[in-house]
């Protein structure tokens, strides 16, 4: 509905101060939340003073960013730019302000409870951002939208954690626990840097008009892994930190998921590559055609991408922050220098910049990760690289099926994109399937998914129809102090 409403260069002036912003909005997100959730005992005393810790950097931190407004629109040569950055200061102090409410909600590990807030705060978000559109406030509306978000997820976290934090007060433990979350936030900071340096390179190189047809391309890349692999992670970092790093349980939950999700991910970024240019049509209608073009090199890196990002659960769940850290450094300087070499053919070659980064870095990623606790990286190849060759398979046989059939090659409307998306998919499906069991020799694979879904929907409860209470987290019963089975 958004990219109906309003121009490519509305999403681009916007996306060329998001840049910027959303690397404070995630301060203490990144650090706070990986140290309450790792942290042997977090009482009273050592929460409340990280809180204080972050409210205070994050009210610099708004003030700063709302300063620097003119700075960032010389960079850009776009003037709006400068009242855009101090309408997008506010989500920062916002922010803020429910990090910690957040992180001991994540540690007591009411993942239901975190979810459904997630979930109503973007839908507010979306609701905010469309009325306004369709009231005429253009780039306005989508910085409305952006402020909307941390507001209602702040409103939501205080509700369903109803810890009060006390004035701040001497802890042996908080000088620590800063600096475990600055290593989290530093190893953040260089991986936002990689991940973000596409944007600055286009909005400098280029205009609002292109990164905007950009950045939608790149959305839809980054979406298929954050519908995955970002709610797994505190899931997983939660559940392997109480895991003996040296045991075999360690290794044998590991490398379970990451079969689940390479099955996932390899098949999803193989099926988007067939039918990304459809999708983009159908979901954002004419005058996108270009973010088509360019997912199309977006496309075979989903499903590496999806493993890539896998490679933090090891460090932080064997206390090895510094380690990730480190690594980010080496993430930054080989990603940005492809992003260089692919800015010279435009935004499409920065998109195969990134498709290339991806598996270029994932088999070094795993070694680093898994010295500390002698994790082979042949082990890590073991579980991903049938279900690569099953999806490289299926994906290139169905696009030469595909393009036998005349109908669905030239689909320039809405219900052509939608039939050539059902009929790719059906077809895809069908050859990626069979291709992972004859490959696994049996039906390993699905069941180990279906297994995961058990495990992470809680059937018994929708079954019985008894919606669990959250009274949020008391001060007398931080019992999150404790590590849990």
């Amino acid at each position: 509905m958004l990219a109906r409403l309003l121009t490519p260069a509305d999403f681009g002036l916007v996306t060329m101060v998001t840049t910027f912003s959303l690397l404070l909005v995630s301060f203490g997100v990144n650090g706070f939340t990986e140290a309450i959730i790792q942290w042997e005992a977090v009482d009273h005393a050592l929460a409340s003073n990280l809180f204080w810790i972050n409210l205070a950097t994050g009210i610099f931190l708004t003030m700063g960013f709302a300063a620097a407004g003119s700075l960032m629109a010389r960079f850009y040569h776009a003037p709006l730019v400068a009242r855009i950055a101090a309408g997008m200061s506010l989500t920062i102090l916002a922010s803020s302000t429910s990090v910690l409410h957040l992180a001991l909600l994540n540690r007591a590990m009411v993942f239901t409870a975190i979810s459904t807030n997630d979930v109503i705060a973007r839908a507010a978000s979306l609701i905010v951002a469309i009325l306004l559109a369709f009231a005429g406030w253009g780039y306005w509306a989508l910085v409305a939208g952006a402020v909307a978000l941390p507001v209602s997820q702040s409103i939501g976290a205080w509700y369903l954690c109803r810890w009060i934090p006390g004035l701040p007060r001497r802890n042996p433990g908080t000088s620590s626990a800063v600096r475990f979350a600055m290593n989290i936030y530093g190893r953040f900071t260089v991986n936002y840097g990689s991940r973000n340096l596409d944007n600055l390179m286009v909005g400098w190189r280029f205009d609002a008009q292109a990164l905007g047809f950009y950045k939608k391309a790149y959305d839809l890349f980054a979406l298929s892994a954050g519908q995955l692999v970002a709610p797994l992670s505190n899931v997983a970092l939660a559940a392997l930190s109480r895991v003996n790093r040296d045991s075999v349980q360690y290794r044998k939950h590991l490398l379970n998921i990451l079969a689940v999700i390479a099955f996932v991910g390899m098949g999803l970024g193989a099926e988007l590559t067939l039918v990304g240019k459809d999708v983009i049509r159908l979901l954002l209608g004419p005058g996108w055609e270009a973010s088509g073009r360019i997912f199309t090199y977006f496309g075979p890196g989903i499903g590496i991408m999806f493993l890539y990002y896998t490679h933090g659960w090891i460090h932080l769940s064997i206390g090895k922050a510094d380690r990730w850290f480190r690594w980010g450094v080496v993430e930054f300087i080989v990603t940005a220098l492809l992003f260089i070499l692919g800015l010279r053919r435009g935004p499409t070659g920065v998109a195969l910049a990134w498709t290339a980064s991806f598996w270029i870095l994932t088999i070094p990623a795993f070694w680093y990760a898994g010295r500390p606790i002698q994790l082979r990286v042949g082990s890590i190849v073991a579980a991903a690289w049938k279900y690569v060759l099953a999806s490289a398979i299926a994906g290139s046989t169905s696009a030469l099926i595909i393009r036998t059939l005349p109908s669905l090659v030239a689909a320039p409307g809405a219900v052509e994109a939608a039939l050539h998306i059902v009929v790719s998919t059906l077809l895809f499906g069908i050859l990626y399937l069979s291709a992972v069991i004859l490959l696994h020799q049996g039906c390993t694979p699905l069941y180990q998914f279906v297994g995961v879904v058990r495990e992470m929907v809680p059937w018994e409860r929708f079954r019985q129809s008894t919606m669990p209470s959250y009274p949020g987290v008391e001060p007398e019963t931080l019992a999150l102090s404790q590590p849990r089975e």
